[in-house]
């Protein structure tokens, strides 16, 4: 907002516009989103209760599925609402410092997710390469400090980028063509030169995304080599089995998160808007709402707990 020659003010708000160009489907499109929104819920909240409930989860691996299923549901819980409040009400006014909060948590919990999802890969690594020492090295102590190392460096990395919005004038349009604050978006609004937030966006993903696949890729490098080197068909089997439901949350998780990237820095022009938006959100959206299901499906001792806790309940009741 210009107020004279030199000087700026930011807008008190900004307007979320929803999907551009489908305006007038917007409350069709809210029938799977919301759909989506409340399988992921129950999937997670169900997941986290299970390994809590269940002793027999009471293992690294399902220890990390459990912050995983946590980050899951704040991931979504960010920026869901406000969508539905768009498509539903028509409310599409953002306070600019709720939008910033907004952008914050999105973006921090992202970075978390992707982080937790490194800690999984190497937590499979150490269950097949080293499995006699599996127990002894992965510690719930040491897996409560991997995961709040994991939580303070998504946390930390994000926290500039609030101030680094603030500190830009918005002389243009106060209207966001998205469901939610997403920095770039946002960024793209200011007329003053966006370098500084452009670098410091590239190097967040470079320390939190870029460091976290080639940690997975490095893994999984390593638990390729070892269940190869296994000289019973069966037995190589049975070790890959168990890196399926993981290598299916990396794909749901990282396949739209990297589209997402690109075409906000380099496909502005050739993607259209409305497609980048449902990429957008379904990169915040699928993960909650899938990897419950595929973790569920996959693997065995959750499917034996879920059997064995729905008969007790039954034989209760």
């Amino acid at each position: 907002m210009l107020i004279s020659n030199n000087s700026y003010v930011a807008p008190q708000s900004f307007i979320l516009n929803g999907i551009p160009g489908l305006e007038r489907v917007h409350v069709w499109l809210s029938l799977p989103v919301c759909t989506m929104y409340i399988i992921s819920l129950m999937g997670n909240l169900g997941l986290v209760y299970l390994i809590y409930y269940e002793e027999s989860l009471h293992r690294p691996m399902y220890l990390f599925l459990a912050m995983l299923s946590l980050i899951d549901l704040l991931i979504c819980t960010t920026t869901l609402p406000n969508a539905l409040c768009i498509f539903w009400f028509n409310l599409k006014e953002i306070n600019f410092n709720a939008c910033l909060v907004q952008m914050f948590f999105v973006h921090g919990f992202t970075g978390v997710e992707s982080g937790v999802l490194m800690l999984m890969a190497l937590d499979r690594y150490m269950a097949i390469c080293y499995p006699l020492r599996y127990a002894t090295i992965l510690t719930k102590p040491l897996i409560a400090k991997a995961g709040v190392a994991t939580f303070l460096r998504g946390v930390l990395l994000m926290i500039p980028f609030p101030f680094l919005v603030k500190r830009l004038p918005f002389c243009r349009s106060n209207i966001i063509a998205h469901t939610y604050c997403d920095h770039m978006s946002v960024v793209k609004l200011s007329c003053a030169s966006t370098k500084v937030n452009v670098i410091y966006g590239l190097m967040a993903a470079l320390l939190i995304g870029v460091f976290d696949i080639c940690c997975i890729s490095m893994s999984y490098t390593m638990i390729l080599r070892a269940v190869v080197s296994l000289s019973s068909a069966d037995a190589r089997q049975k070790a890959f089995s168990t890196c399926t439901a993981h290598i299916s949350a990396i794909i749901i998780t990282y396949v739209p998160a990297f589209f997402t990237f690109f075409t906000h820095r380099f496909g502005e022009h050739i993607i259209p808007p409305s497609l980048h938006i449902i990429v957008a959100n379904l990169y915040l959206l699928l993960p909650p709402t899938l990897n419950p299901i595929v973790y569920g499906v996959k693997t065995k001792q959750i499917r034996d707990s879920v059997t064995k806790l729905f008969h007790g309940e039954k034989g209760i009741s």
